[in-house]
């Protein structure tokens, strides 16, 4: 499977599935911050320290200055589970650079779990687990194998990725996301064989309700009760 540049507009549908998929609670049910089910989207700027190896004066870059990427990433998380306060969730993201700096862009599509719990009315920190698919588009003339011998402008790779972050809710439907997330894959222009980026996020979430029950418009009221008719004289 490869990734073009038009792949996050691709994976776009795949998370609008997944929204209309979400399973509905009954309407009675009473919205609580922990409801069982929980869908959410998000969306937010990411920037990745690629961490390519680059000789400069005989001695190879670190993480920070091996390269670096802007993009976007937006993801979809559904829930339908909890044990404990220990809240579980299926997360399916997607990353696309918009400027991949001076070395190399990184793009992938993800999919796994993530471990949330919540302390107090609006913090979610989390942990994740996820698994999917990327690619690295090196800037040309192309990178450079550690034999000397070959030039790659491309490369596609299983992607494995693991971090956290916090949630932060700001009102019932919204909040604040910070996240990290460390990508490991197979590349064949480093001595090691393999790539290890760290992409770190901003963003915002939108939280859909489906538990909340039926509110009647503002300006409604109850009819009066009847008063009985007398009929003595």
């Amino acid at each position: 499977m490869k990734f073009g540049h038009r792949s996050l507009l691709l994976f776009a549908p795949a998370l609008l599935l997944a929204a209309l998929a979400a399973p509905r609670a009954s309407a009675q049910a009473l919205y609580t911050a922990t409801q069982l089910e929980s869908l959410s989207v998000w969306a937010g700027a990411t920037e990745t320290l690629v961490n390519l190896p680059v000789v400069t004066n005989g001695s190879a870059s670190n993480l920070f200055n091996g390269g670096r990427n802007m993009g976007i990433t937006v993801g979809v998380d559904l829930r339908v589970w909890q044990f404990h306060g220990i809240l579980p969730s299926v997360e399916i993201r997607g990353t696309y650079p918009v400027a991949s700096g001076t070395i190399a862009g990184e793009e992938n599509g993800l999919v796994g779990l993530k471990i949330e719990r919540q302390f107090g009315s609006r913090f979610h920190p989390y942990g994740d687990f996820l698994f999917g698919r990327g690619e690295v588009k090196y800037h040309a003339p192309g990178y450079l194998s550690p034999d000397g011998f070959f030039l790659y402008q491309q490369t596609y790779s299983n992607v494995l990725a693991g971090g956290g972050g916090v949630d932060v809710d700001l009102t019932h439907h919204f909040a604040a996301k910070l996240d990290a997330q460390l990508w490991n894959q197979k590349v064949p222009v480093t001595t090691s064989g393999s790539l290890n980026s760290l992409a770190l996020t901003v963003g915002a979430i939108y939280r859909f309700d489906f538990n909340h029950p039926f509110r009647a418009p503002r300006n409604s009221r109850p009819a009066a009760p009847s008063q009985p008719v007398s009929t003595s004289k």
